[in-house]
């Protein structure tokens, strides 16, 4: 009995626990759960913050060198000789031996290497930002993508399961006309046959809708028991209807792809001065204290502290950069070159990819169009030869082809609202533009 109470009483948590809760997400929702918990974005981020740090460093390059030595020695005695290693003899120095010493550096001109390196810094940092931007352009796409194709799957699933639903309703009428033997067995056998793959494709919808399902909830950060049901007020927004002239150069200005070879260019352009800077001298004030003990270069040594500073101007030059640095100049000049030359593949290749996905775009509301127009056709044959069969003048096979054409029509009716929606955001994101989108209902 103990046992039997515990289960009833556990059987239900357990029960509640699984339960299943059916939850409304708009596009904007699903934008801004991305933005929150896809594990995607964080190492672009993170990125960022990386990017910011090594600004800094480059900047420490403007800051003065201090260096600083202190050490303590044991001196061991020193010995005298002739030339010719005759008549030596031991000469006695103090055996504690201490030096300290101080100096400071700042480097007032280095023919633009430090300054080009912030530069390029900098640059760096605003593509860790575009790397960001790209990533979560290519996330939100990716997210519209399951979610249109969620919305598409649950229209065919309420198609299909209303064609099941008649399927069986013309199936009873069937076996009434076969008991009456007006109907064939064969016929019933095939009508049966149109029953069962109905429902083999019903199980095909709810297993897809579950594996996208998943593939949400988890870029999400969301609960496994929750079904996403997506927002219906989508299919009744009146999309933008700008020409490819409007595409194109939205995407030219925006396109985070873009942005990055000309980023990569101005690099690239900032590390050829760089090494143009090899050629010109490096000049740094200095300035120096040094405290040393014993006086060793004097004969006996003094055992005294000796303390002298100094400041002035310290000048370096690489001679060897003058014939070193012109098969590094030449490599660099390729580099941007290659560089530009990447950036206008990339332009138009954007280009040539916004004018197809435009050209869809207006092909998707002449499919809207026509398959509304199917959809009416389809229903007024499926009724006219449902009629016409009832009254015994037509075949069970021109009902098998009037109910699979109007599944057809109605399937593909449901498909043609989604795909605009799909092309738009399409065109969104090769535009660059999806990743700083929020849609207005």
């Amino acid at each position: 009995m103990f046992i039997m109470l515990l289960c009833a009483t556990l059987c239900p948590v357990g029960a509640f626990a699984q339960e299943k809760v059916r939850q409304v997400i708009s596009i904007n929702e699903i934008f801004e759960l991305a933005d929150q918990n896809s594990k995607s974005l964080r190492p672009d981020v993170t990125g960022i913050n990386e990017a910011r740090e090594a600004v800094k460093v480059a900047q420490n390059a403007r800051l003065p060198e201090i260096d600083a030595s202190l050490s303590f020695s044991y001196l061991g005695d020193g010995y005298i000789s002739d030339r010719n290693f005759s008549n030596g003899m031991n000469a006695p120095i103090p055996h504690f031996g201490n030096n300290f010493a101080l100096e400071v550096s700042q480097v007032i001109y280095a023919g633009g290497a430090i300054s080009n390196g912030i530069a390029i810094a900098k640059l760096q940092e605003k593509n860790a930002k575009l790397t960001l931007q790209n990533s979560r352009n290519k996330i939100r796409f990716m997210l519209v993508g399951y979610y249109l194709d969620l919305f598409k799957q649950r229209n065919l699933l309420q198609v299909y399961e209303k064609n099941i639903e008649q399927t069986k309703q013309v199936l009873k009428d069937i076996h009434a006309k076969g008991e009456e033997g007006i109907v064939l067995k064969n016929d019933i056998t095939r009508y049966e046959l149109l029953l069962s793959n109905l429902e083999l494709s019903k199980t095909q919808i709810k297993n897809t809708l579950a594996i996208l399902n998943n593939n949400l909830t988890t870029s999400l950060g969301l609960s496994d028991n929750i079904v996403i049901e997506p927002d219906t007020s989508i299919l009744s927004d009146i999309l933008p209807a700008e020409n490819n002239e409007y595409w194109t150069t939205t995407a030219v200005e925006n396109s985070p792809a873009l942005k990055q070879i000309s980023l990569a260019v101005q690099i690239n352009e900032h590390q050829d001065k760089i090494i143009r800077s090899e050629r010109l001298p490096k000049v740094a004030l200095v300035a120096g204290n040094h405290l040393d003990g014993p006086i060793t270069f004097e004969i006996p040594p003094i055992n005294k502290n000796f303390n002298y500073w100094f400041v002035g101007v310290g000048v370096n030059y690489k001679f060897s950069s003058l014939y070193k640095t012109n098969k590094s100049i030449n490599k660099s000049k390729f580099t941007i070159q290659r560089t530009m030359e990447q950036y206008d593949d990339a332009k138009e290749q954007t280009e040539l990819a916004i004018k197809a996905d435009y050209i869809k775009y207006l092909e998707a509301y002449e499919q809207l169009n026509m398959q509304q127009k199917s959809v009416e056709l389809a229903n007024q044959n499926y009724s006219v030869v449902g009629n016409r069969y009832k009254n015994d003048m037509a075949l069970i096979t021109d009902m098998l082809d009037a109910s699979n054409a109007k599944l057809s029509a109605e399937v593909q009716l449901a498909n043609a609202q989604i795909n605009i929606v799909f092309d738009y955001f399409k065109l969104l994101y090769v535009s660059g533009t999806l990743q700083e989108l929020r849609v207005t209902n």
